[in-house]
C-alpha cells in the first residue's frame, strides 16, 4: 500500500487543512475539546501570534511548562488564572491549553488516539487564527533502550510495534497509513540545542511508538502476558539490534499528522528507565520531576534561537 505523503499549506507560511474546503461550509466550527469556537471566540485576536505548540501528556506538567515559558522569554502580559497562565481549555476535562506569547503548551493525554483529538482541532486553531509558520513539538517521557536513564532522545525515526513507519487508520472501513516523516531541520535545531556543560546526553535515534503501556511494550507486570522473561529480552535486543533507542505511545501518530498536515514537528522526549535493565521506575519523584524538565529545556532553547533570529538579534 502506498503511503500518504501529500502536503497541506499555501506557501505563505499559513497551514491550510486538508478539510478546509467543507470546513468554510460551516456557520460555526465546535472545537469540542478545547472548549472554544469560531462564533463566540475571535481565535485571531487570541491565538494569531503563535508560532509554537508543545504538546506533551499531562496537563500538570504542560501547565508547569507554560510558567516555565514565561520566566524564560520575560513574557508577563499573558493571560492568568490565579498564579498560572490561563487554561483556555479549563471548560472541558479532556486537554488543558496555555499561552504564553508565541509558545502554546497543550496536553494530549495517553496514547494516538488521545493525541489525534486534539491535534486535529489545534491544527484548525492555528488556521483560523492565521498563524504562520507554526512548528510542533511533542516534548515528553519514554523508556529507554539501552540508553542511560535521564537521555534525552530527539526521534529521527518513528515506528510501530512491527518497525513499521508509518501511521495505520481504517477510514470509512479501509486502511489508510500516513507516512511518519521526521522534519530533519527541525530536528538538527534540536540536536544543536544541547550544550557542553548539560549534565545529560541528547541523542538521535528510532523511537517504537507502542499501541500498549504493557503487552505492547514488552512488560511482564500486566493483567494479560503470555511470554517470559527470556522472549522479553530478546525482543528488547532486537530492537536495540535495529536502532531503536527509546519506546513510547505517541510520536508515530504525532509525526504522522505533521508530514500529512505540512507542518514542521519534531519529538524530544526523556529516558525514565533502560527497558534493558528494568521495567518500573526505581529512582525519586523529584528526580523525575528533574528529568522531565530537560527536553523542555532542550525545546526552549530553540525556540529562543528562532526568536533571536526574527527579531534580527545576533
Amino acid at each position: 500500500m502506498a503511503y500518504a505523503v501529500s502536503r497541506a499549506g499555501n506557501g505563505n507560511g499559513l497551514v491550510i487543512p486538508k478539510n478546509h474546503k467543507k470546513l468554510l461550509t460551516l456557520n460555526v466550527d465546535h472545537l469540542y475539546h478545547l472548549a472554544l469556537d469560531t462564533q463566540k471566540d475571535d481565535l485571531e485576536k487570541m491565538f494569531g501570534d503563535v508560532q509554537f505548540v508543545c504538546f506533551g501528556g499531562q496537563p500538570s506538567r504542560m501547565e508547569k511548562f507554560s510558567a516555565f515559558v514565561a520566566r524564560e522569554l520575560n513574557i508577563s502580559d499573558h493571560e492568568m488564572d490565579g498564579d498560572t497562565p490561563r487554561n483556555y481549555a479549563a471548560g472541558t476535562d479532556r486537554y488543558s491549553i496555555h499561552k504564553v506569547g508565541p509558545v502554546l503548551s497543550v496536553s494530549h493525554g495517553i496514547g494516538i488516539p488521545s493525541l489525534s483529538v486534539v491535534f486535529n482541532e489545534i491544527v484548525k486553531l492555528v488556521y483560523y487564527a492565521k498563524c504562520k509558520d507554526v512548528e510542533f513539538f511533542r516534548i515528553g517521557t519514554c523508556g529507554g533502550v539501552g540508553l542511560e536513564p535521564g537521555t534525552v532522545v530527539v526521534t529521527e525515526k518513528a515506528v510501530d510495534g512491527e518497525m513499521n513507519p508509518y501511521y495505520k487508520l481504517a477510514v470509512l472501513g479501509k486502511p489508510v497509513q500516513r507516512l511518519a516523516k521526521v522534519d530533519q531541520s527541525l530536528m538538527e535545531s534540536l540536536l544543536d540545542c544541547s550544550e557542553p556543560d548539560d549534565n545529560f546526553k541528547t541523542v538521535k535515534g528510532t523511537t517504537l511508538c507502542a499501541d500498549d503501556f504493557y503487552e505492547g511494550q514488552a512488560r511482564l507486570d500486566g493483567a494479560f502476558c503470555e511470554y517470559e522473561e527470556e522472549d522479553k529480552m530478546k525482543f528488547l535486543q532486537e530492537l536495540k539490534e535495529k536502532g531503536v533507542c527509546n519506546i513510547e505511545m505517541e510520536s508515530l501518530g504525532f509525526l504522522a499528522m505533521c508530514h500529512y498536515a505540512g507542518i514542521k514537528g519534531a519529538v524530544a522526549c526523556v529516558t525514565l528507565l533502560d527497558r534493558l535493565q528494568q521495567d518500573t521506575l526505581s529512582c525519586d519523584l523529584q528526580m523525575l520531576k528533574k528529568w522531565q524538565e530537560r527536553p523542555q529545556n532542550i525545546v526552549l532553547r530553540h525556540i529562543k534561537k528562532k526568536q533571536h533570529i526574527m527579531n534580527g538579534e545576533s
